[in-house]
């Protein structure tokens, strides 16, 4: 199948020949022709696998072919997205697939100032990619209206939920146009977001193209167990180890961010962070000095999980797994894109079992164990099963006790071969030792 097959027009297959687009994911495959048909659409791939050009070539051609011209201040698409990297990451694709239709397109988020937002609506934005705060903040001061709104894409809905912004989007969805095409796409769509799409959209398009919630199978995964104090030793001493090239490392807290980043530099490794302390132009600079190969590791919160789109990134590390199993999917979703292979290693300590059983539950399989000599855990990690449960440990018996006879549940001896020993009275004597043996 081609793009052209699926209905777009020459404009568009222009710009997709000269991008080297030459034959559709299989998600834009499906997802495109009922795009344009104007259906609602629910759609989960693999991260990696094109799903924005799945909704931004279909919405483009519609915004060229049909309705009126933009009106001040007006919107006539709104993608919503749950952090600033992907709304820039998002807004780019729709500029670059829309470059040579005469549409405009703009994103707007928290972290900078609302005044050049607010001059830039005032000629009308035909796409408008936001994250829900700062549209919500936009919409109160009346610098956007949605009358001529045509369609709301929600783009990883269920991380806008974890990050706490269902009172924004309750009072967004309040303000826009009951008449209007909706489209979730994500890579993962936890029950909760299955919920909010049976009351946003009207008889959608299902839409899977790969195992929910799998991660893609062209990452090789596995995890090394390790004590909790020692995870940054160990990621040191495995990139020194392997000479691993770039690296994209999580870690769970702002703190635990900016902790690794000064133990690398500290090593002589080039190193920068991504978190939600930084101002934007901060996190832009470092994720920018990262694609042009300046910083050999970038570190970063879950605000990089998802958004970031970085060619050719041979390994993701989890130095502490997330909270939400969901953003395991998206964290290592960061390497292995577009078909190309990559590997992504988690350093797992006894406290992230459950974690670790929640990600093996979600991606239906249990990672490989690999111990690293001279860093084997104090507190050992228990086993988990393939249906992501905890191992309890079995418990050895213990050797009876050697007491004087006559006492209640008085034993002797030990088990040999499975058989209880006979009891025998022993005759109290100042030699005998009271002291109980030492269990199994």
């Amino acid at each position: 199948m081609t793009f052209a097959e699926l209905g777009l027009i020459e404009p568009l297959l222009r710009t997709l020949a000269a991008l080297d687009y030459q034959t559709p994911s299989p998600v834009q495959a499906a997802a495109i022709p009922a795009v344009l048909k104007g259906r609602d659409l629910m759609a989960a791939a693999q991260t990696g696998t094109g799903k924005t050009a799945g909704f931004a070539l279909p919405l483009l051609q519609r915004l060229t072919l049909e309705g009126p011209p933009v009106a001040s201040n007006a919107v006539r698409v709104l993608v919503l997205v749950p952090t600033r990297e992907l709304a820039e990451q998002v807004h780019e694709s729709f500029r670059r697939y829309g470059q040579d239709l005469p549409l405009r397109s703009y994103a707007v988020y928290g972290g900078v100032s609302i005044n050049p937002q607010m001059m830039k609506l005032r000629k009308g934005i035909d796409v408008l990619v936001a994250t829900p705060g700062r549209l919500l903040d936009l919409y109160r001061q009346n610098a956007v209206k949605f009358g001529q709104l045509q369609a709301l894409v929600l783009d990883e809905a269920d991380r806008m939920l974890d990050l706490g912004f269902a009172r924004e989007l309750d009072e967004l969805f309040c303000a826009l146009p009951r008449k209007r095409q909706t489209l979730l796409f994500s890579a993962t769509f936890s029950d909760p977001i299955r919920t909010l799409a049976g009351e946003l959209l009207r008889d959608p398009l299902s839409v899977e193209v790969s195992p929910r919630n799998a991660a893609a199978s062209s990452v090789r995964q596995w995890l090394v167990p390790v004590d909790k104090k020692r995870k940054g030793e160990l990621f040191l001493h495995l990139l020194l180890r392997h000479r691993w090239g770039q690296v994209l490392a999580f870690a769970k807290t702002r703190k635990g961010v900016d902790q690794l980043v000064t133990e690398l530099q500290d090593a002589g490794i080039a190193a920068d962070s991504i978190h939600g302390d930084k101002p934007q132009p901060t996190r832009l600079r470092a994720l920018q000095r990262f694609k042009d190969g300046d910083v050999q590791v970038l570190v970063a919160t879950d605000v990089a999980a998802r958004g970031l789109d970085i060619d050719d990134l041979p390994l993701v590390v989890n130095v502490d797994l997330p909270i939400v199993a969901e953003d395991y999917v998206h964290r290592i979703g960061r390497t292995g894109r577009a078909g190309a292979s990559g590997e992504a290693l988690s350093l797992v300590c006894a406290d992230e079992v459950q974690l670790l059983a929640a990600i093996e539950t979600l991606t239906r399989q249990v990672l490989k164990r690999v111990d690293e000599p001279g860093f084997e855990p104090d507190h050992r990690v228990p086993a988990t099963d393939a249906r992501g449960q905890v191992l309890k440990k079995p418990k050895k018996p213990k050797k009876p006790k050697d007491v004087p006879a006559g006492k209640p549940g008085a034993r002797l001896g030990s088990w040999i071969d499975g058989e209880k020993p006979k009891v025998r009275a022993v005759r109290k004597s100042p030699g005998l030792s009271r002291k109980p043996g030492k269990g199994a």
